[in-house]
């Protein structure tokens, strides 16, 4: 009796070499063999999985597709196999996204410690602030922060990052110093990822959406311009902190101050938690917050 998993390996195999001789190769078997697996797959599936030609075979959309999810299916399962045998080595590939600031900064040393440590993991680091579907993307692992809210993952907090309202003393010279959240209609804020503003006054969390003139997808461009003093902005601390030390930027609104914001490791909902995804959130626990704070 054929197993709905039949195929699989047949059909990546086939994808790695461009033929079907190639593939009967890799997986040591004949090329017969090979051609009947994937006619009672694409049967089974009602499907084309290749454009066949004399010298190739080419993925079809729905190929490419499936070839994409049984390289996954086929690598945890191999991996779950090694953990339930007593080897906890990572290894496989491992993708993890981030936003673009935060990854740079913190999240990519520690990654790279981490690839150096387990050589027979392939580690790919994408930094974006574009929210990805963990899942329909394929990635293993991803670093956010604020709320999350998607209940197919699992979250662990990593660390947490202050969050602080400030501006340029010309700025505040000029326009005047605000003394309530409702103050900032009044003033030119410089938006950056986030566009909605957080406070905490007498223990209740409050939020503004602020008008701004200026807007910027990279917190070191709103900082500038803060600077620079176009206006007030909301940054993670770790943009200011050196300003505000050196009183080039003062805060505002300090008695509004939002509590600290959590930074999360999401990763899609298993069973067995794979040991190269484990190990790394182990390591990003560990290290992030002291790598925040510096």
């Amino acid at each position: 009796m054929n197993s709905a998993w039949d195929g699989m390996e047949e059909v990546v195999a086939i994808a790695d070499a461009g033929t079907f001789a190639g593939a009967a190769k890799i997986l040591s078997v004949s090329t017969s063999h090979i051609s009947k697996v994937v006619a009672r797959l694409e049967q089974r599936l009602d499907a084309v999985l290749f454009h066949r030609t004399t010298r190739r075979v080419l993925l079809t959309d729905t190929g490419r597709a499936f070839v994409d999810q049984s390289r996954r299916i086929i690598q945890e399962r191999d991996e779950l196999l090694l953990m339930v045998g007593g080897s906890a080595e990572p290894q496989g590939e491992l993708r993890i996204t981030c936003s673009t600031a935060m990854g740079e900064r913190f999240v990519a040393p520690i990654v790279r410690q981490f690839s150096e440590e387990n050589p027979r993991l392939a580690v790919s680091l994408d930094l974006t602030n574009r929210l990805v579907d963990l899942i329909g993307d394929g990635y293993d692992l991803a670093i956010r922060t604020g709320e999350t809210t998607d209940r197919r993952l699992v979250g662990r907090q990593l660390a947490s990052r202050d969050i602080v309202t400030c501006a340029a003393p010309a700025y505040l010279q000029v326009q005047g110093r605000p003394d309530a959240i409702s103050d900032l209609d009044k003033h030119a804020c410089l938006v950056g990822t986030n566009a909605t503003w957080r406070f905490q006054l007498d223990g209740d969390l409050k939020s503004l959406t602020p008008n701004g003139h200026w807007r910027c997808n990279s917190g070191a461009a709103i900082a500038d311009a803060a600077l620079a003093g176009m206006g007030i902005c909301q940054l993670p601390s770790f943009y200011v902190r050196d300003h505000l030390k050196a009183g080039s930027l003062v805060p505002v609104l300090p008695h509004c101050q939002p509590p600290s914001e959590p930074i999360w490791a999401m990763y899609p909902a298993r069973r067995h938690l794979a040991p190269k995804v484990r190990n790394l959130v182990d390591a990003l626990e560990r290290d992030l917050q002291a790598s925040i704070d510096r």
